[in-house]
């Protein structure tokens, strides 16, 4: 059954556990999901800022955690 909550950290694939890991609005899936590693945040070039203010994506810390690998 689908995860129907808004606690995106339920969001594992494979039916993996939960990592209870915070997320940014830019990661895919919380830190420690199999298939995944960090990046440099698109949105603020890894810097952690967007026009002098905190980026939203990533929270200030200048890498999301997105999928890696696939075909």
């Amino acid at each position: 059954m689908p995860n129907t909550s808004n606690d995106r950290t339920a969001d594992q694939p494979g039916n993996a556990q939960s990592t209870g890991a915070p997320m940014s609005p830019g990661d895919e899936a919380p830190d420690g999901t199999p298939g995944t590693g960090h990046d440099v945040c698109p949105a603020c070039g890894g810097s952690g800022k967007v026009g002098g203010a905190t980026c939203s994506e990533c929270n200030g810390t200048g890498e999301v955690n997105v999928g890696i690998g696939g075909a």
